[in-house]
């Protein structure tokens, strides 16, 4: 056989070569790449990605017109050379996430119109092999992708959403901002350059619409035609050049999108009106083009303001770490010791200016005043005011000092301080939030997918119905059939139908996140309004999850100290705040002997709900819930004759030094016991949240059911909901009680949300119908919840659901309003009741109102005016009727 350039898999003297590069075959059937319809051999895996990514980016016209094959798996076409950089391991560090057969990034796009663009490119990459999700945010113009990197290559894909006529980059925040001014100063030129034209011929077509007949002169009239000629010729070549572009691209990757309809009828009118001019006979409608391109511009161009406005909190989280940093020498960081770190030494260390990007766990930064925090680091010297707003939504500055952790982005808002880092950028708080929220970008709303469906058949079937028309039209009234034609092509706006839910996602997920709410999905908003219930968990939830050691009691030959030691050995790696607690209280202990060396644990096991067993000094030891921890589970300190005999009342490290008494039936107990009975008996208190009361209050007042579910004992459960006046919850729950319970009430017909630490409550959280994490942005990367609240205020989750509540409302305004206009304006334009000009000012103002409604939703929610959703309540959850000993964590 005849092995040219263009023949794959052919044998020169029995050899197999590569349809690339045109080096031997040594495993034929391994690496294959289908190519004009055929499967082409190739010789390795590098040939293979590079071969796919030419045909995925529609660029396979290079194996028809090359000349010679590859010289190997680096000779790609020039548009492919420019983007293979963002295949580079250490580029895609920047901005890819995760490892192995699963990589995901943030791409921002250029080009967008409207919903048929986020469909066109959502399929586009859905169809490239080795892609596992896409999803395209309209009204902040990202893309988050999912591929293997084992079947495709980033480059690929971006040269994949090239070839439909999209521009696609990594997402940055630099690059993201100068991006949207050069938008915003193109579109304000193509607008003003319409609007004069717009001016001038209609100086023209007034004289002719006013004058009666034989009052103008023909040649009069004609110059008048051709100089609106010439005055409209820009408009339609430079002003409308993104109606054209856009339509011709979708015409390429047969789809049809919003900018078919509006080219057909712009170009039909100048043409006709062209030809007119020409020929000396027939109406002209360039006052009417120019017109239509002016006012879809305008609205455009308030789109877009108004879009940028939704997504503008969003954007301030990703350009919320500085670009470049003081770090101090790294030889010299090293020999810091942070316990003991003077701001006068760490002041003579040279520093050097290095990208943010380069900071690694153990480097020494100096963060001056008013300079953002570059990563997640601990203070080492200085004492400061640190402003946390972009995180937590709270305005007011809070002080910390040597030993504070920091998250990244947020502000010194005080003195200079000196930092540790203690994370990558990759894996920082923000970075994390920036995950979550792409992660909640990558699900639609039903709601959202059902106007993509519909808006993406609205306009084959506009067209059909438009020609119908205009072949009516043309046999009873010749004349009017064009104008008529082109006011139905141009008074239909499905962009109004796709932009519906999406802008109101935007605005309202920019309203949550500026009050310290992350969104964590994307159905999240959407099921938040419908939900009846509210089920709290208590440790770290409505307490603020600091408790405090204040009575040890101890059993048998065992003193306090040695019991806290024991226990502090055991939770060392425990994130639960009980756990905080004791390893607290051990360290801040001073012995009345000689200090002991602390001991260590080995073979720990957690058991979620229960407590931690593990092996100190040679025994066996169990620690948690008196279930748990005490094997017989009926002994009685109060009249156990092996008891030590003094109690030891503890003191409060945090406190003032004062003795707390026994707290009874409102406090925690955790229980220390090994084969032969109980060791220890730790009494802690966590009070309740400031606002806590007020929260459960506002909830209960909006008609939403509020539940307590808890592992604690059932008086430590019964005086807290007695405090908030709850009358429905449940004490000694363990996690899989508190999953029953959530499953029992969805029985009902009820919809939960689940309100949790988002650490400990993982499988409640996510079985329930939305669920909320009260916690810390330092602790984002375990949650299982779909929302994080950021700072510690409950009086933020009635707030969260009026806001997704009045979402609901403002997405079923809009698309009852997209729905009603087009059901009414295309009859009437059909009927020659619509000219052109006035269905190009309904087509606009259909999508501003949309986006205008939209806005709406970044104004202060009144909560008053938010009905919630009303159903029938069920009968109380009952109250455990446990024993009192029940104790859990």
């Amino acid at each position: 056989m005849n092995a040219g350039p263009q023949d794959a898999g052919a044998r020169l003297q029995d050899r197999v070569v590569c349809f690339h590069c045109g080096q031997a075959v040594d495993a034929p059937g391994r690496w294959r790449t289908p190519i004009d319809g055929e499967d082409r051999e190739m010789c390795c895996a590098g040939c293979q990605a590079v071969a796919q990514a030419i045909v995925a980016a529609g660029l396979d016209d290079y194996y028809r017109h090359r000349s010679a094959p590859a010289a190997g798996p680096e000779a790609v076409p020039a548009e492919l050379a420019a983007l293979q950089v963002f295949d580079a391991p250490e580029v895609q560090a920047r901005f890819v996430r995760g490892g192995g057969e699963d990589l995901e990034t943030t791409l921002m796009l250029d080009g967008l119109r409207c919903g048929a663009c986020v469909w066109l490119i959502e399929r586009s990459l859905a169809a490239v092999p080795g892609v596992t999700a896409a999803s395209v945010n309209f009204a902040t113009e990202r893309a988050v992708v999912r591929w293997d990197p084992a079947r495709t290559r980033l480059s690929a894909l971006l040269s994949r959403i090239a070839a439909v006529g999209y521009r696609a980059m990594p997402f940055d925040a630099q690059q993201r901002e100068a991006q949207l001014a050069r938008a915003t100063k193109t579109l304000f030129r193509r607008l003003f350059v319409a609007g004069i034209g717009m001016m001038q011929v209609m100086m023209y077509a007034f004289p002719v619409y006013t004058a009666e007949a034989g009052d103008i002169d023909w040649s009069f009239e004609h110059a008048m035609r051709w100089a609106s000629l010439v005055l409209t010729l820009p408009v339609v070549l430079y002003s409308a050049q993104p109606f054209f572009a856009g339509a011709l691209r979708d015409l390429r990757a047969r789809s049809l999108g919003m900018d078919v309809p509006v080219a057909i009828g712009v170009g039909t009118a100048f043409a006709a009106s062209a030809w007119a001019t020409v020929a000396g006979r027939g109406e002209v409608y360039f006052d009417s083009v120019t017109m239509f391109v002016f006012l879809l511009l305008g609205a455009r161009y308030l789109e877009w303001i108004a879009r940028r406005r939704a997504s503008r909190a969003i954007d301030a989280v990703s350009a919320a770490l500085p670009e470049q940093v003081e770090r101090l020498s790294p030889e010299r960081a090293a020999t810091v010791d942070d316990r003991a770190a003077d701001p006068a030494r760490l002041a003579a260390i040279p520093t050097e200016t290095v990208p943010a990007l380069r900071l690694a766990p153990g480097d020494l930064v100096m963060v001056g005043n008013g300079a953002r925090i570059p990563a997640d680091g601990r203070i080492v010297a200085g004492s400061t005011a640190i402003d946390q707003s972009l995180l937590t939504g709270e305005s007011i500055p809070v002080p910390r000092t040597v030993g504070d952790e920091l998250a990244g982005g947020s502000i010194n808002a005080g003195s200079p301080i000196y930092l540790r880092v203690l994370r990558s950028r990759a894996d920082s708080a923000l970075s994390t939030i920036e995950r979550l929220i792409e992660r909640a970008a990558l699900e639609k709303p039903a709601i959202a997918e059902l106007a993509d469906r519909v808006a993406a058949w609205f306009v084959v079937a506009l067209l059909l119905f438009a020609t119908g028309v205009l072949l009516f039209w043309w046999a009873v009234d010749a004349p009017r059939a064009l104008p008529i034609a082109i006011a139905v092509l141009v008074v239909s706006c499905p962009c109004a139908l796709s932009l519906a839910t999406p802008a109101a996602l935007a605005a309202s997920t920019g309203a949550i996140t500026r009050r310290g709410i992350l969104l964590a999905s994307g159905r999240a908003l959407e099921t938040m309004a419908t939900c009846t219930d509210v089920v709290f968990d208590k440790t770290g939830t409505l307490t603020e999850g600091r408790p405090r050691l204040v009575d040890t009691e101890t059993f048998r030959d065992l003193d306090a100290d040695a019991a806290l030691a024991l226990a502090a050995a055991m939770e060392s790696g425990s994130a639960h705040p009980l756990a905080a607690a004791l390893v607290q209280a051990a360290a801040a202990r001073t012995p009345a002997a000689a200090p002991r060396e602390a001991p260590t644990a080995s073979a720990i096991v957690v058991h979620p709900g229960l407590g931690v067993e593990a092996v100190v000094a040679g025994r066996a030891l169990r620690l948690g819930a008196r279930r748990f921890a005490v094997a017989d589970g009926d002994v009685d300190p109060g009249s156990a004759t092996d008891r030590a005999p003094d109690s030891v009342i503890d003191r409060s490290p945090a406190g003032d030094g004062a003795a707390v008494a026994r707290p009874g039936g409102e406090g925690s107990e955790v229980w220390l016991a090994d084969a032969q009975g109980p060791l220890a008996r730790f009494a802690l208190v966590d009070a309740l949240r400031a606002d806590g009361a007020a929260c459960v209050r506002s909830l209960q007042q909006s008609g939403l059911r509020v539940h307590l579910l808890s592992g604690d004992r059932q008086e430590a459960v019964a005086a807290l909901a007695a405090q908030l006046q709850m009358t429905s919850w449940r004490a000694g729950a363990s996690p899989a009680d508190k999953l029953a319970q959530v499953r029992a009430l969805q029985a009902q017909g009820r919809r939960v949300l689940m309100v949790g630490d988002g650490i400990n409550d993982a499988p409640v959280l996510a079985a329930a119908d939305a669920s909320l994490a009260v916690g810390h942005a330092t602790a984002l990367a375990r949650t299982a919840a779909d929302t994080v609240l950021l700072s510690d205020r409950l009086a933020m989750i009635p707030e969260l659901l009026a806001i997704a509540r009045r979402t609901r409302v403002v997405i079923r305004q809009n698309l009852t309003w997209a729905s009603l206009y087009n059901a009414v304006a295309i009859p009437a334009a059909a009927a020659g009741y619509v000219p052109p000009w006035l269905a190009a000012i309904g087509m606009s103002l259909s999508s501003l109102l949309v986006v205008g409604n939209a806005l709406r939703l970044r104004l202060p929610a009144r909560m008053a005016a938010d009905a919630p959703p009303t159903a029938e309540a069920p009968a109380a959850v009952p109250h455990d009727t446990a024993p009192p000993d029940r104790a859990s964590r």
